[in-house]
């Protein structure tokens, strides 16, 4: 089991500002700006939040490149668009040119290849549907997640229809 971080008059706020930074990226990798958000919260003084997190930025352990990098890498998994990433890694105070060169890095084809593979995953649990359904549902899960109307459409234009003698197509709700 872990040492408390100490509390009270006494304690160091460098060393308190340290194990608070040092559990949280424990977890999982951080920005910069949430650590900064972490430590405020937990109020660590500013100069003290300040040299802790300069140190763990010299030695590596926070690098807002990397952690953007790794967020695109990690598309495909998290089944999220592009514009959706881009919102979230804004959200967690990247700055606007780190995630801009961070995307495009991203292949033109990477959102319509996540949306596919959601709409495969989707479509067996939902079967059991009419067409019409499935495909508001998808697209609605979709939209969710940040793709583009565009990529919808494409995306959903493969789901199979359960009408005889109606292709792959969309539904018309008119």
């Amino acid at each position: 089991m872990a040492a408390e971080v100490p509390d009270g008059p006494d304690a160091d706020p460098v060393a308190v500002a340290r194990e608070i930074a040092l559990r949280l990226l424990d977890v999982r990798d951080r920005t910069r700006r949430e650590l900064e958000r972490a430590l405020a919260k937990r109020r660590v003084p500013e100069e003290a939040a300040r040299e802790v997190l300069d140190r763990l930025t010299e030695v590596g352990l926070i690098d807002d490149r990397r952690f953007a990098d790794a967020t695109f890498d990690g598309q495909q998994r998290r089944q999220r668009s592009t514009r959706a990433l881009r919102q979230e890694l804004r959200t967690k105070g990247v700055d606007a040119e780190v995630i801009e060169r961070a995307a495009s890095e991203v292949d033109d084809e990477t959102d319509l290849a996540v949306a596919r593979e959601l709409v495969a995953k989707r479509a067996r649990s939902l079967e059991r549907f009419p067409h019409q359904v499935r495909y508001r549902r998808m697209a609605g899960q979709l939209a969710r997640r940040g793709f583009s109307s565009s990529v919808i459409a494409t995306a959903l234009r493969e789901l199979p229809s359960d009408e005889v003698g109606e292709g792959p197509s969309e539904p018309d709700f008119g």
